[in-house]
């Protein structure tokens, strides 16, 4: 625990991103708890907060880490493609620019 603990700033990416077990559930509460108005939690999501009982596996755990982490926080919430997917539509479009002469999808 103290691993987790101990830096100024921790970031937790793609929470959500597969269930977790109830142990590791806990144990991200754990940590939350012992960072809890000491130090910084980055934490990145696919999924909105009303689905974290189900990420997590039980929504009482969800709403004690959830209460921890909005207490003094700062919510972001970011929408559109992603980086990934727009990159990915960009090399399409070029594509169907160069070999077809329009912007057509692809059959």
């Amino acid at each position: 625990m103290r691993f987790y603990a101990g830096p100024t700033l921790l970031a937790i990416d793609e929470l959500g991103y597969l269930a977790l077990p109830a142990e590791a559930a806990a144990a991200i509460l754990q940590v939350a708890s012992q960072r809890y108005l000491k130090t910084s939690i980055v934490l990145t999501s696919n999924r909105g907060v009303g689905s974290w009982g189900e990420i997590l596996g039980d929504t009482t755990v969800a709403a004690a880490m959830l209460d921890r982490l909005f207490h003094r926080s700062v919510v972001l919430n970011l929408d559109g493609d992603s980086y990934r997917l727009r990159a990915h539509h960009a090399a399409n479009d070029t594509l169907r620019r160069t070999t077809t002469g329009t912007r057509q999808p692809l059959t």
